[in-house]
């Protein structure tokens, strides 16, 4: 049963308390006797003390337990004073009485008290000759309303058991969504930052080495090559604020994925293979995610080309085929061993398939040692 009906059936119970004292005043004004004021006087304290155990519940400490047995009692007396041919209205007041029993105390104790109370109602109504037709109608409904109040009680118990579980469970699922969440946001920074600053400063610093190296017998090349770096670092510059502000990459701003691609292939001459795009297929519009996935691969790819292919030549072939953009990266460089040098390659093609393989892409690498390298990366648009 649900809290809400166990509400309303406290709320039932605790009602019918209170008409039934309220009821026998009517019957008691017939009595005419100082028996009358006797009873009603002991009707208005039994009624308070019930209904600041009800109210007060827990809140009163050390102080329920002898509220309680004082209502208790209250009540034994009452069954005890009124005449018998009045003593039907309070006999059934043992039944709002079990459940604040049950409500209050340990269900043991309360059961225990329960059947006293009981014994105590059936002897005083033995004693004044009323019969079992007073006594056993209140004591079958009491009992049976001890049984149906205890059960919601257990089962109350064991739905507040689940709750607090649930609760926990909830707790510890958004404090691993929170860390995961920290995790996936700390690996995409790392890669970030991979495929933009720190390439673009390691080639930066090759073309300062180069034009060191050339800066007394050709020094119009050393200039060049300078020019390039501050260039470079330039954009640099550019790339780092906006990591920092929303990590969206700046060379999308100006035109989108193919302009950005054609911008890099122009910035990878300045190292000395040739490095050339080619577009196929009709041009679709694509999610500033994608754009940035592909970007960031053809950036990532460019780099280990330019740090260990030794290659003359790369094609870079976006290609847009159905409902999939791909994206191709070929150079007749060096070649490499895929399972020999993935754990050397730091953010790279582990990296790139990671980036790609949440966007529901993939990435692919053909290699054979001395015959170059070909790099696909494909993504479904929508």
């Amino acid at each position: 049963m649900s809290r809400i009906a166990v509400s309303r059936l406290e709320l039932a119970v605790h009602a019918a308390f209170f008409l039934l004292v309220i009821g026998s005043f009517s019957r008691l004004l017939s009595l005419d006797s100082w028996l009358c004021v006797w009873i009603v006087s002991l009707s208005v304290l039994l009624s308070a003390g019930y209904a600041v155990t009800v109210w007060a519940g827990d809140r009163l400490g050390r102080w329920q337990l002898p509220l309680i047995v004082a209502v208790t009692l209250m009540w034994v007396l009452l069954i005890t004073t009124v005449p018998a041919t009045y003593a039907a209205v309070y006999s059934w007041l043992v039944i709002p009485l079990a459940c604040l029993l049950l409500r209050s105390l340990p269900v043991p104790v309360a059961l225990v008290a329960i059947g006293i109370m009981t014994g105590l109602f059936g002897l005083s109504l033995f004693q004044r000759s009323a019969g079992f037709d007073l006594f056993l109608p209140p004591a079958a409904a009491l009992w049976a309303t001890v049984a149906l109040y205890a059960r919601q009680q257990r089962d109350s118990v064991v739905r507040q058991q689940l709750i607090d579980e649930l609760e926990r469970t909830r707790a510890e699922l958004a404090h691993q969504q929170h860390e995961a969440g920290m995790l996936a946001e700390r690996a995409r920074l790392a890669r970030e930052i991979h495929d933009t600053v720190t390439q673009e400063l390691a080639g930066s610093r090759m073309l300062l080495q180069a034009a060191d190296r050339e800066w007394d017998s050709e020094p119009a090349r050393a200039r060049e090559r300078v020019r390039g770096v501050t260039e470079m670092l330039g954009q640099n510059v550019v790339q780092a604020r906006r990591l920092i502000a929303d990590l969206t990459p700046a060379e999308l701003e100006d035109g989108g994925l193919e302009v950005a691609l054609a911008e890099l292939c122009r910035r990878e001459r300045a190292y000395g293979p040739e490095v050339v795009l080619t577009t196929t297929g009709e041009p679709r519009l694509l999610s500033s995610s994608v754009e940035s996935a592909l970007l960031r691969t053809a950036q990532g790819a460019l780099a280990n080309v330019r740090d260990h292919a030794q290659a003359d030549r790369v094609e870079v072939v976006l290609d847009w085929t159905g409902e999939t953009v791909s994206l191709q990266i070929v150079d007749n460089g060096n070649g490499v061993d895929d399972r020999a040098s993935a754990a050397d390659r730091g953010f790279g093609l582990p990296s790139l398939r990671e980036r790609l393989r949440g966007l529901g892409g993939t990435v692919t690498l053909d290699s054979t040692p001395g015959r170059g390298t070909a790099l696909t990366a494909s993504v479904p648009i929508g």
